[in-house]
């Protein structure tokens, strides 16, 4: 391609063309010179930032922890390591995370991004009104010992509204607080599917077949348990009615 470029002046030589113009790019950098060129490009690199640190926000603001670590206990629970793949897993937890939190997103973009586009507010009360559906949403499903833990290591005095909670000390806070759910969870889950191992572990060591595998003979049992009762209707139901 860079060859082409280079051969195109000298065919319209040769046709009697004019020489095209090819268009140049400027990649300098420059100082700001008046206040408004430095705002630009300060927004331009918020933007970016927030663009980059998207897949992370999505970890730790959202119900994405709680619906992946609950799916990876079912995996567990039920004993084959590769059925459902972690890619399918995965996205369903991105697919139920934005069923949640698109009213949450909604409400956001309402708020605080659709006024400060149309220039109504500005940069700080944009943020402000953007982030309060987040933080509402997160204390709504963060235990008061979690958010309590973060207060005393800021030696922060408690806030009086949900305003007054920083985002640095209620993601922390929401983060474990979600991880204890899952394995709660999770711990549900497993128990059920562990009495089967034990039973048929029990039955085989009782006909004396202690070289077959328990795992061989309740992973069908227990998929089809799971079948029965319409597993993923009943689990999806109730993760999200665990969400307040």
């Amino acid at each position: 391609m860079i060859r082409f470029l280079f051969v195109l002046p000298f065919l319209a030589t040769l046709l009697g063309a004019e020489t095209p113009v090819i268009p140049t790019m400027n990649f300098e950098l420059s100082a700001p010179n008046t206040p408004q060129q430095l705002v630009s490009s300060l927004n331009v690199l918020v933007i970016l930032t927030l663009l980059v640190l998207a897949p992370s926000l999505v970890l730790v603001m959202t119900t994405f922890t709680r619906f992946v670590i609950v799916f990876g206990f079912l995996r567990q629970a039920l004993g084959p390591q590769q059925v459902p793949p972690t890619q399918l897993l995965v996205m369903l937890a991105m697919i139920l995370t934005f069923f949640v939190m698109e009213p949450i997103g909604t409400q956001a973009y309402k708020e605080g991004i659709k006024p400060y586009i149309e220039e109504q507010i500005g940069y700080e009360e944009a943020f402000e009104k953007a982030t309060l559906p987040f933080k509402n949403f997160m204390i709504r499903n963060t235990r008061e010992k979690d958010l309590a833990l973060f207060f005393r290591i800021r030696n922060m005095q408690n806030p009086q509204t949900v305003a007054d909670v920083p985002l640095s000390v209620i993601i922390p806070a929401f983060v474990i607080s979600e991880l204890k759910t899952a394995f709660e969870i999770g711990f549900l889950i497993f128990l059920p599917f562990l009495v089967i191992d034990m039973v048929v572990a029990s039955i085989l060591m009782s006909m004396g077949m202690m070289m077959l595998p328990p795992v061989m003979i309740s992973l069908p049992f227990k998929i089809l348990i799971f079948v029965l009762i319409d597993g993923w209707n009943l689990l999806i139901g109730n993760l999200i009615a665990s969400i307040k």
